[in-house]
């Protein structure tokens, strides 16, 4: 039998050892045997696609106390630790061989080196507690786009939380017939206390990409221990490398146009800059909110949603900004909250739109208004990155096509970022080589909550995947680059500001705005309007967007909003391109040369204008 499976047979029950035993997987075999020995656990749960099996694993959850019910039926809560809020960019780091090409521009640490540090951690890790085994699908089943997964933990947390957001994949595994194409995570949470982990010092997230498997240890928060989230995106995006895809951080929605047309459209966006709103717009539908993988398939782009669920950040979610997710997250059905404050079995959090309790429990404790942490800082109600993990399919915006094995065709790309001063609500790239570069390969965000540090700094943020980068930067440009070839109708390219704000700090747009921009850019796509063209790309008419103020949102668009919105700022434009050309002859000397030719086109283009129109142009003056 082999010393693995004579290891699995006296550790596992019979009924567990024959849930694997139908798999015929010797990878997966020899990946569990190692973590069994390594973590050394009490008991080994092997969780197939079957109810029951999921199941067990919510009422684990609940019996060891990591998340506890609310008044809500299928609503839990969960905590994580006060130092444990978001993703640790410090500790996230990939195993690499001292000369390997891909340490360029990555956070990185010598293979064998960190192998042996987290192994360390890994250590006995699970002595007293039982391992969770669960098999899930990256992308939907049986589709050339999915990827098969493994994950390992002793947080039924986490696994709740991933039978939630992703595909079950242990038929899929068992159809396979022992491939050995897929990703491994092994997690544990460490010791706890109180429920939470307690050694953030030895908080680590490593990444070993020759292998392709991620370990993670000493923490809870999803971000670092959800394997098939951001960690599988990390492995994706090296995969597609090699294999001539794209994997990337992007929203896919369907967008409805003119006689019951859909216009499909993925959208790469930093945390918190309106990514998830924009996959909700009301009257839209949803495919996924996050990560996306676009392949060339018969000559045409499509792309799936990698995810069937939503781990969004919950604050300022309410009835008006978010009224879907709102009601999902208000009705019976399967919600996790993660972070909020808890009064009397009932979640609680920033920017809800109705009182807040001025009392209950958060992640620090017992708390009430006017908290301070030990520091002397103030403990706001809910944490600013609190969560919620739900079914999209618990949406009544879910898209029809959401599960569709062939994915939905890419009729357009949009790119966003936190901008207060330079790039328009909406504008259309001239090309496809200049949106990937002058505008996905050049957002800027300003940082928020969702990681750890300062928040408030405008950071460069290439295609809203800089985090994730798991291959040198110049060679992602060429890759989105190359992607164009062989396409039929290569989808346009678009940039949408959400921030844009006066000289007095307000912003110049509400909320609901960026359906308009939306659905104007489904109209270009599809050839219903003209637009304006600027030094940087084309921008609405006028008159189209009144209308679709008047029709769609039952509000007058002035000619002043249009003007303040629209006006070409050439100052902040050419500042942008220098701060980015600095980063680019700084930290990616391995770009394509047609990033530098492109800026400099596009300089010129600005300073012709100048020279014609001064530094602030209306809109009109264009037209």
């Amino acid at each position: 039998m082999g010393i693995e499976m004579d290891l699995l047979k006296s550790k596992l029950t019979e009924e567990n050892f024959e849930k694997l035993n139908l798999l015929g997987n010797k990878k997966i075999n020899a990946f569990i045997a190692d973590a069994i020995e390594l973590t050394e656990p009490d008991s080994v749960f092997v969780c197939t696609d079957a109810d029951e099996d999921i199941e067990y694993i919510r009422q684990l959850a609940l019996k060891n106390g990591e998340e506890q019910p609310l008044d809500i039926k299928g609503h839990t809560y969960h905590f994580d630790g006060y130092n444990d809020q978001a993703r640790d960019k410090a500790r996230t780091k990939y195993l690499l061989e001292k000369d390997s090409p891909q340490a360029k521009n990555l956070n990185w640490v010598e293979r064998q080196e960190g192998i042996d540090e987290v192994r360390g951690f890994l250590k006995g890790s699970m002595q007293g507690r039982q391992m969770l085994v669960c098999f899930f699908c990256l992308g939907p089943i049986n589709s050339k786009f999915s990827i098969p997964c493994v994950q390992i933990t002793d947080s039924p947390y986490v696994a709740h939380s991933e039978s939630i957001l992703y595909r079950r994949g242990y038929e899929q595994f068992k159809n396979a017939k022992g491939s050995e194409e897929f990703f491994r995570f092994l997690h544990t949470e460490g010791e706890m206390e109180n429920y939470v982990s307690v050694n953030i010092d030895k908080r680590r997230v490593y990444m070993d990409l020759e292998k392709e498997i991620v370990y993670s240890t000493n923490t809870q928060y999803a971000g670092n221990t959800v394997g098939l989230k951001k960690l599988a995106l990390r492995l994706a995006i090296q995969k597609a490398s090699r294999e001539g895809w794209l994997a990337e951080h992007m929203f896919v929605m369907g967008a409805h146009g003119p006689g019951g047309r859909v216009t499909y459209f993925t959208g790469a966006f930093p945390s918190a800059c309106g990514k998830t709103s924009t996959s909700m717009i009301p009257g839209q539908t949803i495919v996924g909110d996050d990560i996306a993988y676009l392949k060339k398939v018969d000559g045409q782009m499509r792309c799936v949603n990698v995810e069937k669920g939503i781990f969004g950040i919950i604050q300022d979610v309410n009835s008006d900004g978010d009224p879907v997710i709102y009601e999902a997250l208000t009705s019976p059905g399967e919600v996790i909250f993660s972070n909020v404050l808890i009064n009397d079995k009932k979640p609680y959090w920033l920017g809800m739109g109705q009182p807040i309790a001025e009392e209950g429990v958060n992640h620090s404790g017992k708390w009430q208004k006017g908290s301070k942490d030990q520091n002397g800082n103030e403990i706001t109600a809910s944490h600013k990155n609190a969560r919620y993990c739900l079914n999209i399919s618990d949406l009544a915006n879910r898209d029809p096509l959401a599960d569709d094995p062939d994915g939905v065709p890419v009729g357009g790309i949009i790119y966003g970022g936190r901008d207060s001063d330079t790039w328009a609500p909406v504008e259309q790239a001239f090309s496809w080589a200049e949106g990937i570069i002058a505008k996905g390969a050049s957002i800027e965000s300003e940082t928020t909550a969702a990681t750890l540090g300062k928040e408030g700094v405008r950071a460069f943020n290439i295609m809203s995947n800089m985090d994730f980068l798991s291959i040198p930067m110049g060679k992602y440009i060429q890759n989105n680059l190359d992607f164009e070839k062989d396409i039929e109708n290569v989808p346009p390219v678009f940039s949408v500001n959400y921030f844009l704000k006066n000289k007095d700090g307000k912003y110049l747009n509400g909320i609901s705005d960026k359906k308009i921009w939306i659905l104007w850019a489904e109209l270009r796509v599809n050839g219903d309007v003209q637009a304006v063209k600027t030094p940087s790309g084309y921008i609405p008419y006028y008159e189209d967007l009144a209308k679709l103020f008047r029709d769609n949102l039952d509000k007058d668009y002035s000619q002043q909003d249009y003007v303040s919105q629209f006006t070409v700022r050439i100052p902040e434009m050419l500042t942008k391109i220098d701060r980015i050309e600095n980063i680019y002859k700084e930290k990616v000397t391995d770009a394509p040369k047609v990033v530098s030719e492109t800026f400099t086109v596009l300089r010129q283009r600005l300073e012709d204008a100048r020279g014609k129109h001064g530094d602030y142009i209306s809109p009109f003056d264009l037209a």
